[in-house]
């Protein structure tokens, strides 16, 4: 009996013989042409699936988001009387964020606040304690009541927010604390200085007087305040708005080009 042996590996072949393969594939290739026809995409209905798009463009948005946007491109292209455009120029990222973090530390009580508060002085006044309670230092906000401490001369600073609407509730502000000689500065977002007060949102928010420790705080922001706002007469006269869109600006760059070509052809 004879056992059958495993078959030992063929030996590697030689670079001519791949390349002969190589050949012998070719002419498979063109002998069977018509097993390997081209099938382009057919991107019809009922047919293979299109690529993915970009359609943002063809996006039907809702209603109020086209509002939003359309009052936004009309407020560029109009011009923008000072009175009005003085509000685009608030505090930048920085100075606002100081000045947060200083009228964060006076926020106005709570209900529950001053409901033991006043629960508390009771309480020591039946006791025969007739120390007298100090009212606590709080922001003042309110249109009416801030219009009146500025004419008083009381309040110290005034925050007045940009997007307020309509703007004609706020737009004769600046002009009454610049008169009145009371330091101002105009910040993003009525919903920030209405957080400040428990509120959704609010006009514009004041400061009649601070704690010692925040004396020089205050001081130093009102320094920076009444350069770029009390006294800044060019930033305040000047027309907001009138910018155009860019195929009208591609247009008027084509007539500046056009109009120096005829002045360098008759020189």
């Amino acid at each position: 009996m004879t056992s059958k042996g495993k078959k030992v590996a063929a030996p590697p072949k030689a670079l001519g013989a791949k390349k002969a393969i190589s050949k012998k594939g070719e002419d498979f290739y063109e002998k069977h042409a018509h097993l390997f026809t081209k099938q382009p995409r057919d991107f019809r209905i009922g047919r293979n699936l299109p690529p993915k798009r970009d359609l943002l463009r063809y996006v039907r948005w809702p209603r109020y988001i086209r509002l939003q946007r359309q009052k936004s491109v009309l407020k560029k292209r109009l011009k923008v009387p000072p009175a009005i455009n003085q509000f685009t120029k608030t505090l930048d990222k920085n100075q606002a964020s100081n000045l947060f973090r200083l009228l964060s530390h006076y926020r106005p009580e709570s209900v529950e606040e001053k409901k033991a508060r006043l629960k508390g002085a009771a309480e020591q006044q039946v006791k025969g304690d007739q120390k007298a309670s100090t009212k606590p230092i709080f922001l003042k906000h309110g249109l009416n009541h801030i219009t009146d401490l500025i004419e008083s001369k009381k309040a110290k600073l005034v925050v007045i927010a940009h997007d307020v609407d309509p703007v004609e509730l706020v737009v004769w502000l600046p002009a009454l604390c610049r008169k009145m000689n009371v330091p101002y500065c105009i910040v993003k977002g009525k919903a920030r200085l209405g957080h400040l007060v428990h509120l959704k949102n609010t006009a514009t928010v004041a400061l009649t007087e601070v704690r010692k420790e925040d004396l020089a705080k205050l001081d130093q922001i009102i320094q920076s305040v009444r350069l770029q706002f009390n006294d800044n007469v060019s930033d305040r006269r000047k027309w907001g708005g009138g910018i155009l869109g860019a195929k009208a600006q591609a247009v008027l760059r084509k007539r500046e080009k056009f109009a120096q070509r005829e002045t360098a052809s008759k020189a």
